[in-house]
């Protein structure tokens, strides 16, 4: 393989008319003869990381920063980064953009435009997504330009406007189809909402236009939910982390799961219950696929899904619950999942190949216990299948340790992407700092 590499270089300089040598091939691995990515050696990585800690052989570039609350980012082939902001102190536009023309990490240019805010953004098939909470917007992308040139277009409308759980985040498999989140705009859908002891609707009315995964067709513009959508997977409650996998042609989410079991239903949860459940799930979503929100919840001590309190469970009733599809991992509870990619490329060591980056928010709702989440971990993945114990990537990001107030949080991890030379991006939603994660080797002594 390095040998057809050099030959096809060589042959390329002679008939450009160069005289200078060929450069040096790439590296391949082992692993699957593909050829191994380098970060440009033009990239100065900052002494501690831009505030955040990572493992052996990484360091961190610190792209832009103060640019507002950050949400979902993207990054296209040519390098330029695409950040949604859920609001901006500076009155702009809800979509960023940021070029960096120098070739040192840092964006020297950037572009503020957009009369919405939200979150979900993503580069695909030469148009620019942008989701806010009521409608999913495309803009033609301009080559050669940081901003695009022309209005966007409605590609999806109607879509439910709700104070909870309101943002629309998206994304696209391999046939021209569109994945779009609909949030469960409850806790447990309650007769009264977050009222102790109150029972839940049953059946839930949330469930038939809420609480779901809806496919759209990705290339047509003035669609709605009720006309043109196709519930795909239902029983989740919000899934703000949502992606398709190339490698299994699968569409995974990290769902976030319910509060308050003790302050609702203190005669059953302990505070330490309600800090510890249920669990956050990654999920593998299949057509037609029921997760059983709000009725089901997923108990990390018995290690299953169990009957939630409002339904007549008792913290071990298990009822129909059974019927509703495992999680892939249970994380812990109330971490707060918020994005989720799968890494294709390969600068990273071959065993990150294939696998899952979730960026976790972090939690509000664990006091009088310390909160948790504010990090990035990674799952070992083959083919669509967990492989090994997930693991924390990117941590230090609430600053003060223990934290004990989501306010008192430096930053809050929020959006991945990842780049063309197969560097990982992070977005935090509390100073709009974004990093650009890259691999170095193993340290030297």
């Amino acid at each position: 393989m390095l040998i057809r590499y050099a030959v096809i270089a060589t042959i390329l300089a002679s008939l450009a008319g160069c005289s200078a040598e060929a450069p040096a091939p790439a590296a391949t691995n082992d692993d699957d003869a593909t050829v191994v990515q380098t970060a440009s050696p033009d990239l100065a990585c900052e002494p501690d990381n831009a505030g955040i800690t990572l493992p052996d052989g990484f360091c961190a570039v610190l792209v832009a920063d103060e640019l507002g609350r950050a949400r979902h980012l993207d990054v296209t082939e040519d390098g330029d980064v695409y950040i949604a902001l859920r609001e901006s102190e500076n009155g702009g536009g809800g979509i960023v953009a940021l070029r960096d023309t120098d070739g040192d990490g840092r964006a020297d240019e950037r572009e503020q435009f957009g009369d919405h805010y939200g979150t979900g953004i993503d580069v695909h098939d030469g148009y620019l997504y942008f989701g806010t909470n009521e409608t999913i917007l495309r803009y033609d992308m301009t080559p050669g330009q940081l901003k695009p040139a022309g209005e966007y277009a409605v590609l999806i409308d109607g879509l439910p406007e709700q104070r909870q759980h309101a943002v629309k985040p998206f994304d696209f498999d391999d046939q021209g189809n569109i994945y779009v989140n609909v949030g469960g705009p409850a806790n447990a859908c309650q007769e009264e909402k977050r009222t102790p002891e109150s029972p839940g609707q049953n059946p839930c009315p949330l469930r038939e236009w809420q609480a779901a995964i809806w496919r759209f067709d990705a290339n047509k513009t003035g669609q709605t939910q009720q006309s043109d959508g196709y519930r795909y997977a239902s029983g989740i409650r919000n899934s703000v982390a949502i992606a398709w996998d190339p490698a299994s042609k699968g569409l995974f989410v990290a769902q976030h799961g319910r509060d308050s079991l003790d302050t609702l239903w203190p005669k059953l949860f302990s505070s330490e219950q309600s800090r510890d459940n249920p669990a956050e799930e990654f999920l593998k979503l299949e057509d037609g696929a029921d997760f059983m929100w709000p009725y089901c919840y997923w108990d990390t001590g018995l290690d299953k899904k169990i009957l939630a309190p409002e339904f007549g469970g008792d913290g071990e009733k298990v009822g129909d619950c059974d019927m509703a599809p495992d999680p892939l991992v249970a994380f812990p509870a109330h971490w707060g999942p918020n994005d989720l990619i799968f890494y294709t490329g390969h600068q990273f060591p071959a065993r990150y190949h294939g696998g899952a980056f979730i960026a976790f928010h972090g939690s509000w709702n664990r006091a009088p216990f310390p909160q948790g989440g504010y990090n990035v971990v990674f799952v070992p993945m083959k083919d669509g299948a967990v492989t090994g114990d997930w693991e924390t990537f990117a941590d230090g990001f609430k600053g003060e340790d223990p934290l004990m107030s989501p306010e008192d949080a430096r930053f809050r991890p929020t959006g991945l992407a990842q780049g063309p030379d197969g560097s990982l991006y992070i977005s935090d939603s509390v100073t709009g700092r974004i990093w650009r994660v890259i691999y170095r080797g193993e340290p030297t002594s």
